[in-house]
């Protein structure tokens, strides 16, 4: 995201303009890659909500709250754009707050990859999973990559 320091990301998070909504899809490319037509749209506090949830020491991942927010509201899918722009308007919105923060750091990419987009980047993010116990691998010559090694046994199951 640009101009982080001029958005007020707290506004944003709380904007759910016409969320939550189910739409029916009809692109059979949409349809066959996602398993379904019904299609859920989560509102930005949805996100925030599941991500505070995740205790020290454990993670999740966006699909992970994706697959549970679709599940809960009788969908085949979330929608997966709209997913990673909340995910990052909470963080940010953690990080323009002095209290009350999301430990948003503990919300990963696919496969256990640091999200780039979150207040500080990969770097402030694994800085703050290693404080957690996490061990951070890195992946990559020219385009680098962070993964948490062995996400998978520290995955945090949503209630």
């Amino acid at each position: 995201m640009s101009d982080e320091d001029k958005k007020d990301f707290n506004a944003m998070l709380h904007d759910g303009r016409d969320m939550p909504k189910l739409q029916i899809i009809t692109d059979q490319k949409t349809i066959d890659r996602y398993g379904g037509d019904r299609m859920y749209f989560a509102p930005p506090m949805e996100y925030d909500r599941i991500m505070r949830q995740v205790p020290y020491g454990y993670v999740i991942t966006v699909g992970k709250i994706r697959d549970y927010l679709a599940e809960l509201n009788g969908a085949d899918f979330t929608e997966p754009i709209t997913a990673g722009i909340f995910v990052s308007i909470a963080a940010w919105a953690s990080y323009q707050r002095l209290d009350d923060i999301t430990p948003y750091w503990r919300t990963l990419k696919a496969n256990g990859e640091l999200n780039s987009k979150y207040p500080g980047g990969m770097e402030a993010q694994k800085v703050k999973l290693e404080a957690e116990g996490h061990t951070i691998i890195q992946k990559g010559r020219t385009n680098i990559k962070y993964f948490v090694k062995d996400y998978e046994k520290s995955l945090f199951e949503i209630r």
